[in-house]
């Protein structure tokens, strides 16, 4: 099944041609382009068909119809917490202890699996692609995109929330490189040779030796929130990976609260907010005033 996409051209790109606004603007691959091109209706102007090379002006009504993207995913039924859904997008508040993608050992478990299962039920053939990674522990608001042109042309901004080790005050930012440890492959280290990595921190409460964060990133490196909370001696608590006690919670206290999505050429923006899930809220019960909430 194929996607028809309408779009209105911004003043912006007053002259330039309709490749250009599909490459450039909505961040379509060479050879995406080249396929919905050559489908029946797959380039059209303010109604009449056009070419890739014809000009655009401020005001113009521009269809695309994108190609079906040849992805099948084994459905199955279970919860799916839908936060937000239309056309392009589906939001969903991830449990712990669930991976995003299957893989050895969880391929039925995963929120992919769920996910296309929802899909299948309501009718609906889009691709899965998420916008951003979440950790298999790691609860929390996750954006996921129903075919290319909603990926490459969004803008998300995440809060995350964390209970880390230790008390802490105040606001700060971690500017670290993050690298792979030597002899792991999967704990990360900071380190000069490292990526480029910026996490902006503000505590909000301590208690009980524990304090809540709300973060920010620049950057989107693997466990990057977890490496430089252990970096900084506060790992977050249930995070033995980087150091963390598990006597309260099994998993790392960790949950992406609230989402911005920037607008796009998709349309208006977004804005969502997922609850603290029952275990952080059972561990550190005192956390539940600062619960993420629009």
């Amino acid at each position: 099944m194929s996607r028809a996409l309408t779009y209105t051209v911004p003043p912006a790109w007053d002259g330039r041609t309709v490749k250009d606004f599909a490459r450039q603007h909505l961040g379509l691959s060479s050879r995406a382009f080249v396929k919905q091109k050559y489908l029946p209706g797959g380039l059209m102007k303010n109604g009449q068909p056009c070419r890739s090379v014809d000009l655009l002006r401020a005001g113009d009504r521009l269809c695309l119809t994108l190609p079906q993207e040849a992805e099948t995913y084994q459905a199955v039924e279970g919860p799916l917490s839908i936060l937000y859904e239309d056309q392009d997008y589906l939001a969903v508040d991830k449990p712990p202890a669930m991976p995003v993608h299957p893989s050895p050992g969880h391929d039925r478990d995963s929120l992919l699996n769920r996910v296309a299962f929802h899909y299948q039920r309501t009718g609906q053939a889009p691709a899965f692609r998420p916008l951003y990674r979440l950790d298999k522990d790691t609860s929390g608001i996750l954006l996921v995109g129903k075919h290319r042109a909603a990926v490459s042309s969004a803008q998300v901004e995440k809060t995350y929330y964390a209970v880390c080790q230790g008390e802490l005050s105040g606001a700060g930012t971690v500017e670290a490189p993050i690298a792979l440890e030597p002899g792991s492959k999967i704990r990360r280290c900071c380190r000069e040779d490292g990526q480029p990595a910026v996490t902006h921190w503000q505590a909000l409460a301590s208690q009980e030796g524990h304090t809540l964060l709300r973060l920010r990133l620049e950057t989107g490196r693997t466990h990057q929130i977890r490496v430089h909370m252990a970096h900084l001696g506060h790992p977050l608590a249930g995070d033995d990976l980087y150091g963390g006690s598990r006597q309260r919670l099994c998993r790392q206290a960790l949950h992406c609260g609230e989402l911005s999505l920037v607008c796009t050429p998709l349309g208006a923006g977004l804005r969502l907010a997922a609850p603290f899930p029952e275990d952080m809220a059972a561990a550190f019960p005192w956390i539940l005033p600062f619960s993420p909430a629009l």
